[in-house]
Order: C-alpha cells, then structure tokens, then sequence
C-alpha cells in the first residue's frame, strides 16, 4: 500500500508537518510512504491546448505536453493508492498552484471517459491499452491550512480542494479545517489537532482497499451527505443544490432548525461518483456532435462577426 502525502505550502511549515505526521501514523501501521511538497515546483497553467484529451482518444496515453514539474506530480500521484493532500488558504481560497494542477490533470484523466476509450481499444484488440492506473480507485484525504482566526476567512478552502479528486472518482475519506494558525502557532502545540491528524493517517490505511460504500468518514458531517461540506446554493424554492457534488435537495425549517435533505438517487449521481461523470460524460459527446454542423452552417457569418474581435486593439 502506498500513501502519497502533498503539500502545497511553505516548506517545514504547517501544511508539511500535518501531512507528515499523518504518514508517520501510516507508516507505523504498514504502509509505504511518500512526501512532496511544491513549493519549488513549477506548475504552470493549463493553456487549453486539448493535447492531453487528443491523445488520449486517438490511441495514445494520457500525457500533458507542458513540460514542467506537473508531471512529476502527475506520476506520484498516479502511482500512489491513498493520497494525503494539505493546502493553505491565501485568499479565501486554496494556493494557485493547486488549481493550476487540478486544472491539468482533472478533465484529462475523466475516468469515465477513460473508460470508455478502454473499452473501444479492447474492442478493436492490438492496441496499447490506457496506463491501469487512471482506472484505478484512489483515495483521498484534505487538510486545509488557514491563519484566520475567524472561519469565514477560509471558508472556501475545503470545498475547493475536493475538485482535486472529481474527475478521477477518488473516494474521500475524511478532511480537516486546521484554520486559526496565526493563533496556534505550530500545529504541534494543539494536542487536539495533532490527534485528529494522526488519526487521519491511520484511517486512510484503514480504508484503502475497500468498497468505497463501506469507507467510514472521518471529520464533521456538514450539511452535504456526499461531501460532508456546508456549502449550499439556494434559490428561490425550497430547493436547493450542493455546489460541489452538483446534486439537488430539499430544505426545510422545523423547530427552528434548517434541514437539507438530499436523496439516495441524487447522492448517486454526485459529480464524484463514476454515475455522475458518466452523465456529463455524455452530455460533452451530445454537445460535440452538434458543433460540426453548426459551425459549418454559420461559417461564413461567424467570419465576418468575429473579425471586429480579432481585430481589436487596446488603446492604452
């Protein structure tokens, strides 16, 4: 078993001594460990080229042709079975870097893309196959790292970290909000919080293996039953939807108290989930089919309406 610790921060500083201790708890109960932090790396953005989906359904691997450190941390994490991830919060949000890597390797590696692509190179036989790893159940667990002392200040550190893990279907099994360390000062000087991380550790040995319906989660439940988040977006109805999982539920009051409740069906389908991926999945296929016909019909009035864009200069 092999658990891959990340750390998107300063080196020797929070992010890296919790994803640290939580391996040290790993190796302690028999896995392999592995660490890296990227602060030195250089993980530049992704360009929109298409390369990396090109090839992967024309016969090739999957492989970004950026050539920079994403692609050592492509491999690590490919290679790994569990995968511990830490990130501090700069504005509000995750670092940069890591959207800058989520942004490269997400779409790229949909497994239920890739799965289907696999299952086309199987049928036409004297292929070389997808590498078996994109395929592959992973897990995952987040740390978030915060100095705010007030927890609106990080607020959208969680929620954003678990797109890491969308579009290949990691199964997430526990997270940790370690905000107010401008307070604390070192992790190690909260007892609570060193356990908890410890735990985490020990916990993703304890669940690698398994059928993901049978992973228990650790960390507080929150309000999404899929991504135990409290982000809901709400509209006019009782209705409402978890931003992160793109599922729909219901909410309600009673006694005072608010209630969200979201289906069996609905947790189902959740962006996470091989059912959710395979829906939108289907939805680019459907929409790329259309784009043919309708770019040719509208060829020559595209042209002279988008000339004025192409055109256009600053003036300043």
């Amino acid at each position: 078993m092999k658990i891959l610790g990340i750390s998107f921060g300063r080196k020797t500083k929070n992010g890296d001594i919790m994803v640290k201790h939580a391996l040290m708890e790993a190796q302690a109960a028999g896995a392999e460990v592995k660490f890296i932090n990227t602060m030195s790396m250089k993980i530049g953005h992704c360009v929109a080229c298409g390369a990396c989906s090109r090839g992967r359904d024309n016969g090739k691997q999957i492989k970004c042709i950026l050539k920079d450190d994403y692609l050592e941390l492509e491999e690590a994490i490919l290679d790994a079975d569990g995968i511990i991830v830490a990130a501090p919060v700069y504005s509000i949000a995750p670092t940069g870097q890591m959207k800058n890597y989520i942004d490269r390797f997400g779409a790229a590696h949909d497994r239920a893309a890739a799965l289907a692509e696999q299952e086309k190179r199987i049928q036409k036989g004297n292929v070389e196959l997808l590498d078996p790893r994109v395929l592959a159940d992973k897990y995952v667990a987040y740390i978030s790292v915060g100095g705010a002392k007030t927890q609106n200040w990080v607020s959208m550190g969680l929620p954003n970290m678990h797109i890491f893990g969308i579009s290949t279907v990691m199964k997430t099994i526990g997270q940790i909000d370690a905000y107010n360390m401008g307070t604390i000062v070192s992790p190690v000087l909260d007892d609570d919080l060193m356990d908890r991380v410890g735990k985490l550790g020990r916990h993703m040995v304890d669940s690698v293996g398994k059928p993901y319906d049978e992973v228990e989660w650790m960390g507080e439940e929150g309000v999404c039953p899929v991504c135990h988040n409290s982000l809901i977006t709400i509209g006019k109805t009782t209705d409402v939807e978890c931003p992160i999982c793109g599922i729909s539920g219901k909410i309600a009051i009673e006694n005072d108290e608010v209630k969200v409740t979201f289906s069996e069906a609905e947790q189902k389908r959740a962006r996470n989930t091989l059912a959710g991926l395979d829906e939108h999945y289907h939805e680019i296929q459907n929409f790329v089919a259309e784009i043919g016909p309708k770019i040719e019909k509208n060829k020559e009035k595209l042209g002279m309406m988008l000339g004025k864009y192409e055109k256009f200069e600053s003036t300043y």
